[in-house]
């Protein structure tokens, strides 16, 4: 299965005595709380809580919780990943940022959503691998918080298209000719998420805008 068969800027994060405060290039900026920390950041702060998951797996499994109606708390981690010896981040740190941040993107009425993955100068099969590897995570995340809801046969069906993208591997991407397709599908993917979360969080009302 190759790609095509499924129709903000960088940040830093300037440690403060006891947290960490999401910043951007420019340090005397402060970002918007909707602001994804980057890539780098959320790596490092997963490897000081000794969390073995890739930043795509803990963002696609928060956003998986959070759109199936999971409960925002900042222990998010053990919630998401069903592990509770797992260690709460710190209030303000980078972690809890990315939680922050994709709960404000999910609520976001101007659709300003996004998935947290490598940038556009990583090679498209690495790319395309933490997306797959995002999917998978956002499966486990939405089927530990989505319960009983029901949902509506869009939303089946873009449920069913991200299960396909988490069962896909790296050896169908083509290194040269997928890179349209890759930014394709993660718009796709956006909104997909989306109507996922009205859905089961924001009800059919706010589902309608989507198309």
């Amino acid at each position: 299965m190759g790609l095509t068969t499924i129709n903000g800027g960088q940040h830093a994060i300037r440690e403060v005595p006891g947290c960490y405060t999401c910043a951007s290039r420019n340090e005397s900026n402060r970002v918007s709380e909707t602001d994804l920390p980057g890539w780098t950041d959320v790596a490092s702060a997963a490897d000081r809580l000794s969390l073995a998951s890739t930043p795509a797996e803990l963002h696609g499994a928060l956003c998986g919780w959070l759109a199936a109606g999971g409960t925002d708390v900042t222990a998010w981690p053990a919630l998401v990943m069903a592990d509770d010896s797992l260690p709460a981040p710190m209030q303000g740190d980078v972690l809890d940022c990315l939680r922050g941040a994709s709960v404000s993107q999910l609520g976001d009425t101007d659709f300003g959503f996004q998935l947290l993955l490598p940038d556009e100068n990583v090679p498209v099969t690495e790319r395309a691998g933490a997306m797959f590897d995002w999917c998978r995570a956002f499966l486990g995340g939405f089927g530990l918080a989505v319960a009983d809801k029901k949902l509506s046969e869009e939303g089946e069906e873009a449920l069913s298209d991200i299960a396909n993208l988490a069962a896909a591997r790296v050896d169908d991407v083509d290194p040269e000719g997928d890179e349209e397709s890759l930014a394709e599908i993660e718009e796709y993917l956006r909104m997909a998420v989306l109507l996922l979360h009205a859905d089961c969080t924001l009800g059919p009302r706010h589902r309608q805008r989507l198309h």
